[in-house]
This record gives structure tokens, sequence and C-alpha cells, in this order.
């Protein structure tokens, strides 16, 4: 049997196996996947998990149960590429074919004493339960720093108000406006939010120290019980020690086929892999839909197109809360309650085709 190894249950390897199984699967193929969870986690939600404001078991999905699918539970400690295995902590290892990794990434500090140490993280299911025991357990009253504007410090930091609204939050922008490479309807209807509801927005920020009780944004010292760091991301450790070649973002740098240059067996997905777009649910999605082809291809050994198609992303969803939200679609902005119901219908969507 060939054996095709999926490293994470995130959305990239959930693609694979929503388009693999149970009936697109070579006779001679059995999968093996390798996650540390049981299930499938819906990270794109961890800030509300974070927040308080939705419990865990909305944010798991199943995995797909098949004959043809083999699941491991673990800790990775390393790939060896050369010998075609995966090694886990324990001393296990899983001998492969095919690998795609989709393990995912971590947080990036960017060289800032202190933010390892004195902020929290929502990368990680574990992390953002942390975050969350954290965040509402503080007495009233108590300051929180969210260092980041993107999307997840954007909707952490709305959430955390629906949840906390005796909280005084500071969000930490280094831009001069939110979502500054977007519209500018777009920005001001968010900050207008942010306004109306006393979430405090510093913008062109720097932060350059994190202590305890004390961010150091530019020369000002700023008291805050407790912070949140969503301000950059990275490979996971794992991946980075395989040495392989990176942009400037970290990520791995992949062939147009998806798989790492001189190895047409190993495959990279999701935020580890080097792309022109940031990192999101539905980049990996996208890259996944051209793995399962190449797979499909190779093992047929039939021909590769000589190009492939350029990965095209229809935009993306943020929420505000519960009842307001932000989606950009086609050049198209919408905002309010319309386009929270939108990004409702998209994750009930998501878990009924996955779960």
């Amino acid at each position: 049997m060939r054996k095709l190894v999926l490293l994470g249950g995130g959305y990239g390897n959930m693609r694979i196996l929503l388009r693999l199984l149970p009936n697109n699967l070579p006779e001679d193929v059995q999968i093996t996947l390798v996650d540390r969870a049981p299930f499938h986690s819906l990270k794109t939600d961890f800030y509300a998990l974070a927040a308080g404001t939705t419990p865990e078991k909305h944010i798991r999905v199943s995995f797909p149960d098949n004959e043809r699918l083999s699941i491991v539970y673990g800790e990775i400690e390393n790939i060896d590429p050369v010998n075609k295995a995966v090694l886990l902590e324990g001393g296990n290892s899983i001998a492969y074919d095919d690998l795609v990794i989709g393990l995912g990434c971590e947080d990036k500090y960017h060289g800032v004493p202190g933010a390892d140490e004195y902020s929290y993280s929502i990368q990680t299911m574990a992390k953002s339960r942390e975050a969350y025991n954290a965040l509402c357990g503080l007495p009233s009253g108590s300051v929180v720093g969210i260092v980041g504007a993107g999307l997840s410090g954007i909707e952490l930091a709305s959430e955390l108000r629906e949840s906390r609204s005796d909280l005084k939050i500071k969000l930490f922008d280094r831009g001069s406006r939110i979502l500054k490479d977007f519209p500018e309807r777009l920005s001001n209807y968010v900050k207008k939010w942010f306004d109306n509801n006393d979430v405090e927005v510093i913008a062109n920020s720097n932060i350059t120290k994190v202590e305890q009780h004390m961010l150091h944004n530019h020369e000002e010292q700023i008291p805050v019980d407790a912070v949140v760091w969503t301000a950059g991301i990275q490979p996971v450790k794992v991946v980075r020690d395989l040495g392989l070649e990176s942009d400037h973002t970290g990520r791995v740098v992949i062939t147009q086929y998806m798989n790492i240059p001189n190895d047409e067996h190993v495959y990279v997905v999701g935020d580890c892999a080097s792309s022109q777009f940031g990192p999101s649910a539905q980049l990996a999605e996208e890259q996944a839909e051209h793995i399962v082809r190449i797979l499909k291809l190779r093992w047929k050994k039939e021909a590769l197109p000589e190009k492939m198609p350029e990965i095209k992303l229809k935009g993306f969803m943020g929420s505000l809360g519960k009842k307001q939200g932000f989606v950009y679609l086609a050049d198209k902005t919408v905002t309010g309650r319309i386009a929270r119901l939108m990004k409702s219908g998209l994750l009930w969507m998501y878990k009924r085709q996955n779960g």
C-alpha cells in the first residue's frame, strides 16, 4: 500500500480528506492523519473562545470516519525527508510515500523583549483556553492590551468587548488606520464601531517591550493587566528546523505543484507554505485543491500541467461581536448585520460539509 501521511488536522488537510474520501482514493493508497487533538479545530473562531462568547464544543469538528483513514494522536518531534519518516514524541515513527505538511503556525514576536513571556496567544486551542481563563478572570476595570490590529486582533477586541463590558480595551495598530490595505470605507466602519463601543485604537504604534503589567509603545509606558499578542505568525518550530528554503515571512518555498523543490513527495499547505497571499483558512483550502489534483496525476503516472492555474481568493469576512461584521468580496464591501449573518452562514456550511 502507498502511504499518504497528513501532518496536522487543519483546514488544508481537512479539504484533502474531503476530496479523497470516501470514493476518490486509489485502492492502493492508505491515508494516515497525525494531530495532537482528536478533532479538527475551527481556528478562525479561536478569538471567540478566548473572549468567552463561544464554548469550545462549538468550534470542534470530528475527523472523518473511514476505513481508509488511520488517525495517530501525538506531538511531532522531527520530519526526516531523507528516510521518508515522521518521528513522534515517545520514539514512534511513521513512514510515508507522500507527505503533506499542514502543521500551522505560532506567534512571531519580532524580537520584542518579554512578548513571549508576558503575553497570551490565540494560535492554538490550548493557548486560547489559557487566554480565556486570564481575560475572563480579570477584575472589573482591568486594562487589556491587544497587540496587532489585523483580523484576529479586531475580532478578539470586539468579541471581548461584548463579553466584558467592564474592561478597558486598548488595540495597538502599527498602521495609520485599521485594515489600511483595504477600502477606507471598511476601515472607517470598523473604527467607528470601536469608538461607539469604547475600544481605544492606538494607531502608528510600535511595541518595543512587554513587561508584566506594562507595555512599552515607542517611549511611552502603558499599564495593562493582560496582553494578547496577535501581531504576526511564523511556521511552527518543527517546520522551521527542517532548514528548507523560506521566503521573507519564514514560510516554506514551494513549487507551483505545492511540493518543496527537489522532492516531489513532500507537499506544504496552509500557514507553513509560501504564497503571495497572507495566511488564511481560504488559502489553505485552495492550496489543498491543488495538492489533491497533483497527487491524483502522480499516482496515475500522468503528466502534470505545464502551468498550474493561479490561486484566486474571494475576499474575507470579519465579525464585530455577534451582531455586526464586515465582508470584502469581489472588490465590494458589505458591513453590518448582513455581513455578520454571511459569516455565520459560512461557518454553518463548513461544519455541515465537514462534520
